[in-house]
């Protein structure tokens, strides 16, 4: 089964292109040149076709092919807003965390896991124990997948208080100088600042000092007259 999914993908694969997108992402791994677009509608395909038990199996033997284009294509087979039982899949990404090496790859799991956690949030309790890993891609997929939470207009008070518990986060991690790190806490207070500008505010005044420069202009990018 897993020779015809790769068959597809490499059927688009552009040695010039892969050349580049492993100098871009600096991690050793096959590289087939393949575009984020042919990916999209190659997984849509794949996910009217097959029930969730095969999707999980096929995400799963894509993943561990460790080439770049399939994992993010074992990514993109799970994100999918109703997937009805969804415990094998929540399962399966999350068995993936120790692997993420590079931001790509971890983003488009935590993109998938997003849809996940709003199905369920009390996975948040879970997701909570990552921001206290020892491993840099664990603790930011933490806010990566948790970005519905940044995103809500109209949030109830349940989710309200996840926001502020994921807030909460973001503040833990604002000493940690990586850039990855800075950036995906300017990420999530940019998103949020566009549905509740006070609190990104509230959040910068407080701990926007001991951010980098481009993650405090990151964060109040949509605000008028934050600091720099």
């Amino acid at each position: 089964m897993l020779a015809h999914y790769l068959d597809q993908i490499g059927a688009h694969a552009d040695p010039e292109r892969a050349t580049e997108m492993a100098a871009y992402h600096k991690v050793p791994r096959r590289y087939l040149g393949v575009s984020n677009p042919v990916l999209n509608d190659l997984t849509k395909a794949w996910r009217q076709d097959l029930d969730v038990p095969e999707r999980v199996a096929l995400a799963d033997a894509l993943w561990q092919t460790d080439i770049h284009e399939a994992r993010l294509a074992a990514a993109k087979l799970l994100t999918q807003a109703r997937i009805r039982p969804d415990a094998e899949v929540w399962a399966l990404l999350t068995s993936w965390l120790p692997d993420f090496d590079a931001w790509a790859v971890a983003d488009h799991a935590a993109m998938a896991m997003q849809k996940r956690l709003v199905a369920d949030p009390s996975r948040l309790d879970e997701v909570e124990d990552w921001t206290r890993s020892d491993h840099i891609w664990t603790r930011r997929a933490a806010l990566v997948a948790t970005l519905p939470w940044a995103k809500m207009s109209n949030p109830k008070p349940a989710d309200t208080a996840a926001r502020d518990r994921i807030l909460g986060w973001a503040a833990s991690y604002v000493p940690d100088r990586d850039w990855f790190m800075q950036k995906v806490v300017a990420w999530w207070l940019r998103d949020h600042s566009k549905h509740d500008p006070e609190a990104v505010r509230a959040f910068l005044a407080e701990h926007g000092p001991a951010m980098k420069a481009f993650a405090r202009k990151e964060a109040g990018k949509y605000l008028n007259g934050q600091l720099e």
